[in-house]
């Protein structure tokens, strides 16, 4: 996997945003460092804005098994089948999603794919707790399409929310914390909800707290759907730079 993913990545072009930063040698020698020290405000808001995705994915991926098996009582194979075919339509919906935000905007479409996770997970719960083989195979089949209608245009969202010099950086701070702070902990936190309280319905308020969090913290983000992001400042001297230049007189 390693292999495959090295050979797609040495065969795809860089921007031309970062190909003209690297001809003109503006490349940052610590991007991390300088992101949190110019952006940390950005880094926590798209790490937060993605709480209602992140976790609530594993909701939907992993701890099913957890629920399917014990509560439901249902087969381990019905539940492995639906999620293998939630995958592969997964490879539809997502750029699908991704394409609706580059029309309707990426803040409006990951807040509309935000809340339908938040409201659907009651419905998911709902239809679960039915038992039926068919019903659950919908309804994790329903679980993986609302996921993907905020996981579509994510990538997009955050990325544009930094500078070109930081991008790659900056993005990837925020995408990964979410990992750490609410993908990791989904499961055992539901599983925790499910045995304290016997009841699926805790977990889909769990995610519904998640979803709340995460429209909060999308909102102050900017938005630059089809804007040129290359018109974005690429770097923004520190303080000390600009004040030194004004008492030259430059």
């Amino acid at each position: 996997m390693v292999g495959i993913g090295l050979y797609i990545r040495l065969g795809i072009l860089e921007t031309p945003t970062f190909t003209r930063i690297i001809e003109e040698r503006r490349i940052e020698r610590a991007p991390v460092i300088e992101v949190l020290k110019r952006h940390p405000k950005l880094v926590a808001l798209t790490a937060l804005a993605r709480t209602g995705q992140q976790g609530p994915f594993y909701i939907f991926a992993a701890f099913i098994f957890t629920y399917g098996t014990t509560v439901l009582h249902s087969s381990r194979n019905l539940l492995l089948a639906a999620v293998m075919c939630a995958t592969p339509l997964s490879a539809v919906t997502t750029p699908l999603a991704g394409h609706l935000s580059d029309r309707f905007g990426r803040k409006r479409m990951y807040i509309i794919g935000i809340a339908a996770i938040g409201v659907f997970t009651f419905v998911y719960f709902a239809l679960l707790n039915t038992a039926i083989p068919a019903v659950v195979f919908v309804a994790i089949i329903l679980s993986f399409i609302t996921h993907d209608m905020a996981y579509g245009p994510q990538a997009a969202l955050i990325a544009e929310c930094f500078p070109a010099r930081l991008r790659y950086s900056g993005s990837s701070l925020g995408f990964h914390l979410a990992s750490i702070i609410a993908g990791g902990p989904a499961p055992l936190i539901a599983t925790a909800l499910l045995a304290w309280t016997g009841s699926g319905y805790s977990v889909a308020l769990y995610v519904l707290l998640s979803c709340v969090i995460s429209i909060a913290a999308t909102i102050p983000l900017p938005d630059y759907t089809n804007r040129d992001i290359s018109e974005q400042p690429s770097y923004e001297p520190p303080e000390s730079a600009v004040l030194a230049e004004a008492s030259s007189g430059g």
